[in-house]
C-alpha cells in the first residue's frame, strides 16, 4: 500500500481490496471511538489494542511508512526515467483489480451496472483535473492530510493525485525523504482525523449498502485507469519553487502516437508484459 500510494494515480486502497483486507481495515479504524478510550482506562492498553485490532494496524502501518520511507526515491527516480514501464504495471493491476472487485458482487443488475458507471464518470473527472500549484502553508499541509488519506482508502481514488492536484504532492515527498518532522507531523495529524471520520462512512456504507458501495469503487478503479494510461502527451509545463519544469495537462494517446509526436521509443512490448504482471499478480492475490 505505501509502495501504491507514493505513485499519483495508484491507490493504496486497491491494493488492500486486492489482498483481501480492505473491510478489516476500514472496521479496525473505524474502532477508534470513546469505547476504545473507556477500554483503555478501565480494562487497561491490552483491552484498548485489541478493541481497536492494534497488531493488524500497527503491522499494516508499520508496512506503509517503511514503504514510504525506502521507496519516495526509487518512485521519483522511475516516474522520471522510466514512466511508461511504471504506468504500465499499475495499469495492470487497476484493471484486474476492477473484476477482482465487481465479481463479489452477489447479483449484478441495471441498478449496480447505473451505480458502476457512475463511479467511472466521477473518477474520470477527477484524475482529468489539471493540478494546482501552491506553496504549502501549515492549514494547507494540515487539510492536505485529511483529504488525501480519504482518497488513499478508496479503492481508485489515488491520494496521492489528490495531493498533486492540491500541489502537495512534491512538497510533501520532499518533506519525507528529507525527514521534516514538523511538516510530516502536521500532514500526520490531519491525516490521523480525516481517516478516523472517513472510515466510519465507509463501514456504515459496507454494513447496508454493500452491494451499492462494491459497484460504485469499482467504478472508481475503471475511471482511474484515465490517469495510469502509460501513454501521455504533454500539452504545458509549470515551474516548481524548485526552478524544475513539470507536466502541468497531459492527454492520453496511442503509442505510435507516442513515436511520432515526442520521438521517444514506448517500449509497447515491455508496457504490455508489465501490464500482463499486474493482471497476473491480482489472480494470483484473488485464488489465495
Amino acid at each position: 500500500m505505501g509502495a501504491a500510494d507514493a505513485v499519483p494515480g495508484v491507490s493504496g486502497g486497491t491494493v488492500a481490496f486486492m489482498t483481501g483486507i480492505y473491510e478489516e481495515l476500514i472496521h479496525s479504524i473505524k474502532q477508534f471511538n470513546l469505547q476504545a478510550l473507556r477500554l483503555l482506562f478501565q480494562q487497561g492498553p491490552v483491552a484498548a489494542w485489541q478493541h481497536v485490532n492494534g497488531s493488524f494496524l500497527f503491522t499494516l502501518l508499520a508496512g506503509i511508512l517503511f514503504s514510504l520511507l525506502t521507496l519516495a526515491r526509487v518512485v521519483l527516480y522511475l516516474l522520471a526515467e522510466h514512466p511508461i514501464l511504471i504506468w504500465s504495471f499499475f495499469f495492470g493491476l487497476i484493471l484486474a483489480s476492477t473484476w477482482s472487485v465487481v465479481r463479489h458482487i452477489p447479483k449484478f443488475n441495471w441498478n449496480l451496472g447505473a451505480v458502476f458507471l457512475l463511479g467511472c464518470v466521477l473518477a474520470y473527472q477527477v484524475t482529468s483535473l489539471t493540478p494546482a500549484v501552491v506553496e504549502p502553508q501549515p492549514l494547507m499541509i494540515f487539510v492536505s492530510g485529511m483529504i488525501a488519506i480519504c482518497a488513499m482508502i478508496l479503492p481508485g481514488i489515488s491520494g496521492s493525485f489528490i495531493l498533486l492536484l492540491l500541489g502537495m504532492y512534491t512538497p510533501v515527498l520532499m518533506a519525507l525523504k528529507g525527514l521534516e518532522l514538523d511538516f510530516i507531523a502536521l500532514f500526520v495529524l490531519g491525516c490521523m482525523i480525516g481517516i478516523i471520520s472517513f472510515s466510519r462512512l465507509l463501514s456504515w456504507a459496507f454494513k447496508h449498502y454493500h452491494a451499492v458501495t462494491l459497484a460504485l469503487l469499482g467504478g472508481f478503479m475503471l475511471g482511474s485507469l484515465n490517469k495510469v494510461w502509460p501513454w501521455k502527451y504533454t500539452l504545458s509545463y509549470s515551474i516548481n519553487r524548485h526552478g524544475e519544469e513539470v507536466p502541468l495537462v497531459q492527454k492520453n494517446i496511442l503509442p505510435e502516437s507516442f513515436l511520432e509526436l515526442t520521438g521517444q521509443e514506448p517500449y509497447t512490448l515491455a508496457a504490455i508484459g508489465l501490464m500482463s504482471v499486474g493482471l497476473v499478480l491480482v489472480w494470483v492475490f484473488d485464488r489465495r
